[in-house]
C-alpha cells in the first residue's frame, strides 16, 4: 500500500521538531504541576512501586501506562514544544495511536490540539502546537493512555514567562477504579477519556486507576485506594471480573474496605457501561446493586448506583469502538450521566 504521507502531506508526521529560540523546561520542578501521577525510579507512574506490586504482576506493569496524567501552568509563550522519551509505546488495531500514545493540550478548559505521534514511533517523540500571539494562558497537558513516558521536557519561547497554574477547585482528587474503559480505552486521545472530562468539567483533581484486563477487586488494591485523599470514589471493575462469582466474592468486600476508613466519602457504584445486557451482564449488574443496597439499609447515606445502560443512554451501542470500548461519543455520554450526579454530590 502507497504510504498516506506520500499523497496528503497532512498526514505526514515527523518525528522531531525544527523549532527555534526554545528552552525546555523538565515539568518536576515549580512552577509546572504534575496530577495524576508521581514520578519514581525513571518512570511516571499512577501508584507506587511498592503497591503496585503486591496486587498483581500486570497491574504493576500497566501503572507505568500514564493514563489521566497531567501538567499544568501558565505561559505567554506563542508555542507549546513536548520532548517526551517513551520506553513503552501501545500500539492496537481497533485504539487510535493519538490515544494510546499522543499528548493533548488545552489551554483553560479548552481543547485546542494533539502531539500526534509517528507511526513508526518506537520510543518517544517531539511535538509542537503553536498558540499565536503572545498572551498568558493557563495550560494543561494530558499524558498518554496506553503507554510509558520516562521522560518528559516542555519547550516554550526563550523570553517566555512560566508561572504555577492555579489551583482545581477541589483539591481531593476523583478517584476512578476499574477496567481498560476507566484507563481510557478506545479514545481517539487522552483529553476524552471520561475521567478526564470529569476533571475539567468539575475543575477537581482525578486519579485514573483503570487497568485494562487486569482491576479484579483484589484486597491490595482496596486497601491502596482507601488511604488517598479522594473526593469522590468511583469503580466499575466489572468487566474485569473473570466470572460472576469472582464479582459477588468481590464486589461487596472492596466495598465494606474502602467504606470502613472513609465513613462519609460518597462511593458511586457502576455496571459496565453497556446498552444491551446479556443475561450474564444482568446477573452482574444485581451483584453490584447488591451491594448498594445492602450499603442503603445499613443507613448509608453517601452511596450511589448507575446501571451501565444510563452511562451510554445518549448513543446506545453506537457509542463504542468493538461493543465493549467507548468511542470519544461514549465516554461523553459517561462523563455526562456522572457529571449530573457528581454535581449534587459535590
Amino acid at each position: 500500500m502507497t504510504n498516506i504521507a506520500k499523497i496528503d502531506k497532512n498526514f505526514d508526521i515527523p518525528l522531531t521538531v525544527n523549532k527555534q529560540n526554545i528552552t525546555f523546561y523538565n515539568p518536576l520542578s515549580a512552577p509546572f504541576q504534575i496530577y495524576g501521577l508521581l514520578f519514581e525510579n525513571g518512570h511516571f507512574r499512577r501508584m507506587p512501586e511498592a503497591f503496585s506490586q503486591r496486587v498483581s504482576r500486570n497491574v504493576h506493569s500497566l501503572s507505568r501506562n500514564t493514563a489521566g496524567g497531567r501538567v499544568r501552568f501558565r505561559t505567554d509563550s506563542s508555542c507549546v514544544v513536548i520532548h517526551a522519551k517513551m520506553p513503552q509505546v501501545g500500539k492496537m488495531s481497533h485504539f487510535a495511536l493519538c490515544g494510546s500514545a499522543g499528548f493533548d493540550l488545552y489551554v483553560g478548559n479548552e481543547y485546542r490540539a494533539s502531539y500526534l505521534p509517528p507511526f513508526n514511533i518506537t520510543d518517544g517523540f517531539q511535538g509542537v502546537v503553536e498558540l499565536g500571539e503572545r498572551q498568558m494562558r493557563e495550560i494543561t497537558l494530558h499524558f498518554p493512555l496506553y503507554s510509558d513516558v520516562s521522560e518528559l521536557y516542555i519547550g516554550l519561547d526563550n523570553t517566555a514567562a512560566v508561572e504555577e497554574a492555579a489551583p482545581y477547585k477541589r483539591e481531593k482528587p476523583i478517584v476512578c477504579y476499574g477496567s481498560s474503559i476507566t484507563q481510557g480505552g478506545c479514545a481517539s486521545r487522552p483529553g476524552s477519556a471520561y475521567p478526564a472530562i470529569l476533571s475539567r468539567c468539575l475543575d477537581t483533581d482525578s486519579v485514573n486507576l483503570g487497568f485494562t484486563g487486569n482491576a479484579k477487586g483484589e484486597p491490595a488494591m482496596a486497601e491502596y485506594i482507601k488511604n488517598l485523599p479522594m473526593s469522590v470514589f468511583i469503580y466499575d471493575y466489572d468487566h474485569n471480573a473473570p466470572s460472576v462469582e469472582h464479582l459477588e466474592n468481590t464486589h461487596e468486600t472492596m466495598f465494606k474496605i474502602i467504606r470502613e476508613a472513609n465513613p462519609s466519602l460518597p462511593i458511586v457504584m457502576l455496571s459496565r457501561p453497556k446498552y444491551f445486557p446479556t443475561e450474564e451482564e444482568i446477573e452482574r449488574i444485581a451483584i453490584i446493586r447488591k451491594t448498594y443496597e445492602n450499603a442503603l439499609a445499613k443507613g448509608d447515606k453517601n452511596v450511589y448506583f448507575i446501571d451501565g445502560k444510563t452511562l451510554m443512554q445518549i448513543c446506545q451501542n453506537e457509542g463504542t469502538v468493538d461493543g465493549c470500548h467507548p468511542t470519544d461519543l461514549g465516554f461523553f455520554s459517561m462523563a455526562q450521566t456522572l457529571i449530573t450526579l457528581l454535581k449534587t454530590i459535590l
